[in-house]
């Protein structure tokens, strides 16, 4: 059940990437510049591709504990 419950949040947090890599900019990159600014293309990229990575771990986590290899 609490494997689920990884697997889940990881596939969540993996759309929360997707859908928001700005807001985790923010959150982990912006203080580091004194400019501000916005975040690069290249860090967009990246950070919707490790997203899309932690969908796929998430979904693959589940359909795992669903079918009994979990």
């Amino acid at each position: 059940m609490v494997v689920g419950l990884i697997f889940l949040a990881l596939a969540i947090y993996g759309v929360a990437l997707i859908w928001k890599p700005e807001f985790f900019y923010e959150l982990t990159e912006r203080w580091k510049h004194d400019g501000g600014g916005e975040p690069s293309k290249s860090y967009l990229l990246s950070t919707r591709f490790g997203g899309v990575m932690c969908v796929l771990a998430g979904i693959g986590g589940m359909i795992c504990i669903f079918i009994g290899i979990v």
